[in-house]
């Protein structure tokens, strides 16, 4: 199973990053696959709120844009909404404890802690996955 960080799929759809197009096609052959992709609430979440945000993009999506392409993702059959439990809150603090940090750590042990337990590999482009022990990860871009 594969666990899509937020930062891929934001490259996905932001037509001026300059890893749009590896995201776009990586994405694309993920939704198009056999492999089950794993989506969390809190990598949804992020997309939505950085997606729509002014402070991040000159052009914005629109709340309307952002929700439907959100929509979609959970409606394709090779998707699975991976709910949060509480194991997966006791190991995201035990690795934010374990590296001394927490700010914007707190998302990926999050995201990390819900991939652990469904043994699944987080596909993204942030190294901070390195921190957390046992946590498989890739940044499908390199």
């Amino acid at each position: 199973m594969i666990v899509p960080d937020a930062n891929l799929l934001l490259y996905a759809y932001d037509s001026s990053s300059r890893f749009h197009k590896p995201a776009a096609a990586w994405w694309k052959q993920c939704l198009e696959g056999v492999e089950p992709v794993g989506l969390c609430a809190v990598v949804l979440f992020a997309f939505v709120r950085v997606g729509t945000s002014r402070r991040a993009f000159e052009h914005p999506m629109t709340i309307d844009e952002a929700a439907l392409h959100v929509r979609s993702w959970l409606e394709r059959p090779v998707t699975d909404f991976l709910v949060t439990q509480e194991a997966d809150v006791l190991q995201g603090l035990q690795w934010l404890e374990s590296a001394g940090s927490g700010g914007n750590l707190t998302t990926d042990a999050q995201i990390a802690a819900i991939a652990h337990r469904h043994r699944a590999t987080v596909h993204t482009a942030d190294t901070d996955f390195n921190r957390f022990s046992d946590v498989r990860w890739r940044n499908p871009l390199l």
